[in-house]
This record gives structure tokens, sequence and C-alpha cells, in this order.
């Protein structure tokens, strides 16, 4: 076992911040039921709106960045009940790519101004979002490269992985270069050690090719 960031305070193992992932939920809910989703399919850029906030209701949102080299930097993930857009974006050349089919609403930042109740549950949410980064941040501290690579997935798992019958899988495609690019290191790097996870059985892929993270961390 590696060490990965403890994040009990906020991590979705906890009671409280289930309670408030759902009150959030019922919320939006209440809210907003009579208001339509935008759909994306998997795989497609969303477009980021001046002033609006998205917030994603069902899928996974890939939020990156492009340096002056061109190279595709991963800065985190938005899952369901999380939020991203332009108002939140402080890096030039960020680009939000869906991993699923993904629901989303829009959301300006006049209404959650002007709604209490919406903008107490947006600024639980956007704790969540700074204690990813935070976490995300930590990994970097770690020297060996297979310890960045396993706190990764383990992060992931804890985050958004869905139980069954080995573990955790996670329902989101990256791929090793995205992996490469969010611990500073490369696609053949990665490669060799999640060919090591699986050796282990630490790490296993389902029949759908999704990977199955088999022992996570002690807390």
């Amino acid at each position: 076992m590696v060490f990965t960031p403890s994040r009990e305070s906020g991590s979705r193992g906890n009671n409280g911040n289930k309670g408030s992932k759902e009150g959030f939920r019922e919320l939006l809910e209440a809210s907003f039921q009579k208001r339509s989703l935008v759909q994306i399919s998997a795989g497609s850029h969303v477009p980021l709106l001046k002033n609006n906030i998205w917030l994603v209701v069902r899928g996974m949102v890939k939020l990156s960045a492009i340096t002056i080299h061109g190279d595709d930097i991963l800065l985190g993930m938005a899952g369901p009940n999380e939020p991203f857009g332009d108002p939140l974006n402080g890096v030039e050349a960020y680009t939000a790519t869906t991993l699923a089919d993904t629901d989303l609403l829009c959301l300006s930042c006049s209404e959650i101004r002007e709604d209490p109740a919406l903008a107490a549950a947006m600024l639980d949410a956007l704790g969540q979002r700074l204690q990813q980064s935070q976490a995300l941040l930590a990994l970097m501290g770690l020297k060996r490269v297979d310890e960045r690579v396993r706190g990764f997935l383990e992060l992931l798992a804890s985050e958004y992985g869905q139980p069954c019958e080995s573990g955790l899988r996670l329902n989101l495609r990256l791929t090793h270069q995205e992996v490469a690019s969010a611990l500073a290191t490369t696609r053949v790097t990665v490669t060799r050690v999640i060919g090591n996870l699986r050796d282990e059985g630490w790490l296993q892929m389902d029949v759908q090719r999704r990977l199955v993270v088999s022992y996570l961390p002690r807390r």
C-alpha cells in the first residue's frame, strides 16, 4: 500500500458528505425540475460560458489545459453534483471534455447569488472540488512514480468508483497519456506501472475493459 492523501473530512465515504450530496441533489430536483438538461455524448467538448457554471447531473467530465508546447494536462474531474465552468477557472486554454455520456445543468452566477440555499450547496460542492485538487497536488510530492500512479487510481476509486464483486470499478476511460500528464511522468512509465499493478492483483480489468481497483487504502 502507498501513501494516499487523506480526505477523511471530505471523502465520499463520510456520512456527512453523503448527506450533503443527497441534499444538493434534492435541492436541484426541487428547484429546477422543469429545466431541461443538456445531454452531451462521450468524448465531446463542453462549451465554457461566461458567467455560467455547469453542474454534472450524470456522467463524468475531464478538466484539462493545453500547455504552450501543445501538451494536454489533466487538472481534475467533475462527477455527479460537482460544478465546473469559466467562472471557476484561472487557467488559460482550459477545456472540459466528457468521459461518458453526460447530463449537465447550466446555472447562471446571478441565480446562484440570488438563492441562498443554492449558494450554500454550491459552496459545499466547490469545497469537494478543492479537496480533490489538493489531493492531486499532494500526490505530486511522492518521489516514486509507481506510488503516484497507485495513489491516483486510489483517489479516483474513492471519488468515483462503483462497488462491484471485485472491488471498485472506474466507469471512466482515461488514456495512459492522460494519467501520465496528471502525474508528470511518461506514458511508457504509466503503462509499465499499471501492468505491474495488474500482475500483483491490485488492479483488474473487467469484461468491458474498465479498471477495477481491488484493494483500497486503509484509513
